[in-house]
């Protein structure tokens, strides 16, 4: 028995944003989860999840895209089954990164972004963005297994400005590194 913590299990991160004005490029934001390994928590992912993609054991997978924030509700959704990573992964960071193929955007060039966070119906937390606004990157979650085996949620934003594939090599580094 691993004592009566509970843990986080099964994790639902969601992100809205509303279309470009007419006339202009579409705004594509993407969600990112990165998976680091026990024996080096800090260092490269041993894996990353954004679109097209999903974990290799099937445990984090997108489970929908948006290409331009059109449509009703959540535009991307991405599931992360903690609960079902194997042992030798103790940490993994999510995060949200702007496509800049049409020009260089930041989070101030979206109109209402959102992020949420939840497991099951209870909401982990939410933001608007309005921290990172001159990122083109943040991380918005970092969960982290203990000695008992059981996942923790670490909340914040932590912008970057970078390309998307440079936030992927730095979104796990330290705080403040």
């Amino acid at each position: 028995m691993s004592g009566l913590n509970k843990g986080i299990h099964k994790v639902e991160l969601a992100v809205k944003w509303d279309p470009s004005p007419s006339g202009l490029p579409p705004t594509d934001l993407d969600i990112v989860a990165a998976t680091y390994l026990a024996t080096d928590p800090y260092g490269d992912p041993a894996y990353v999840v954004y679109f097209d993609s999903r974990s290799p054991d099937g445990t984090i997978y997108l489970n929908r895209d948006s290409l331009d924030g059109k449509g009703f509700g959540w535009d991307e959704i991405m599931t992360l089954e903690l609960n079902r990573l194997d042992s030798r992964y103790a940490r993994v960071v999510a995060g949200v990164v702007i496509q800049q193929r049409t020009g260089r955007k930041t989070f101030v060039d979206v109109l209402n972004p959102a992020v949420r966070l939840r497991e099951g119906y209870t909401v982990l937390a939410e933001d608007d963005f309005a921290d990172v606004l001159g990122a083109t990157a943040t991380t918005v979650a970092e969960f982290v297994r203990d000695s008992s085996g059981e996942w923790t949620f670490h909340p914040g934003l932590h912008g970057h400005d970078t390309d998307p594939d440079g936030f992927v090599h730095i979104m796990g580094s330290r705080h403040g590194s």
